[in-house]
Parts: structure tokens; sequence; C-alpha cells
């Protein structure tokens, strides 16, 4: 667990667990790219019936509350894989989802190289994000979720995976 004061507004970083299900859900359901891809609250809540091994859930708080949540899954091409990640929209500029980014690298990069996250094609809020942070376009992946838009994977890395 982190705790951090950035910007006067406190904050805490730990694991997830059921009492965060129903705050989570209703982060997602309210938020792009979900909404845009079709996803509707019981699909959503299904995400959280069993976490699958090797996938870590992590949530922020602002002010006591849940704020935001991330999946990391593990093990995925040579480094891990960020399966999603939100900030409420109520939460949202005021440093959370860098706090959140920050603490997820850490944890990868202290085990892996490389941390993934794909965002889609229309999610430019999401693209700027990931960039301003380091991270590199890999390449899209046409048609991946719903018809006529992309998914786009982009990679962080600390380095080769094996020195020569």
């Amino acid at each position: 667990m982190t705790q951090s004061s950035e910007a006067g507004s406190p904050h805490t970083i730990r694991p997830y667990d059921e009492g965060d299900r129903e705050a989570a859900v209703r982060m997602l359901a309210g938020s792009d790219p979900w909404k845009t891809l079709g996803y509707t609250a019981t699909d959503l809540d299904s995400l959280f019936d069993t976490m699958p091994q090797g996938r870590e859930a992590i949530v922020i708080e602002h002010h006591g509350n849940v704020a935001g949540l991330a999946l990391l899954r593990q093990k995925f091409l040579m480094g891990d894989y960020l399966e999603l990640l939100v900030i409420a929209p109520t939460a949202r500029g005021k440093g959370l989802g860098r706090a959140l980014l920050t603490y997820l690298e850490g944890l990868v990069f202290a085990r892996a190289k490389n941390l993934f996250v794909c965002v889609s094609d229309f999610n430019k809020e999401a693209r700027r994000f990931y960039q301003k942070h380091g991270y590199q376009e890999i390449g899209p992946i046409p048609n991946f979720l719903i018809p006529g838009s992309a998914e786009i994977l982009l990679r962080k890395t600390a380095g080769p995976v094996r020195k020569s």
C-alpha cells in the first residue's frame, strides 16, 4: 500500500477487494471506451466474478473513496499487460491516473522488462495519456472488439529482455 499527497489531495493505492466491486463497475460503465464498445454494467460486473490466476487488481482511493482501478495480467509477451485502467470521471485531472500508472510500472519493472496496454483508436485521451508517460505504439489490431475500430497495442520498456 502507498499513500501520497499530490496537489494537496491524499490518495491511497491498495489491492482490490470484493467491497470495491460496485464502485469499479460504476466507474467502468460510465466511461469510455467501455460505453462505446457496448459493454453493459452486467458485462462489466461479470469481469469481477473470479479473478483469473496471474491477474492483479489495484485500486486508488481519493479522500477515502475508490477513484480508480487497474487490472494487470502477468506474463504477456515477455512482460505484463495492463488490461484496464480507469479513473472515475469526477476524479480525473488530479494526477490519480499518473500515480496509479507509476505504481503499476514499479511492480512490473521489478519483475519484467515490458509493460503492454491496448487503447481503442477512438480513445484519443487515453492514447495521449500513455504516450505522455513513455509508451510507444506498436501497431493496430483492426476489428478486434467492434467492427470498424482498432485496438492499438502500446509498450513501455525498461530495456531488452536479453543482453547480448
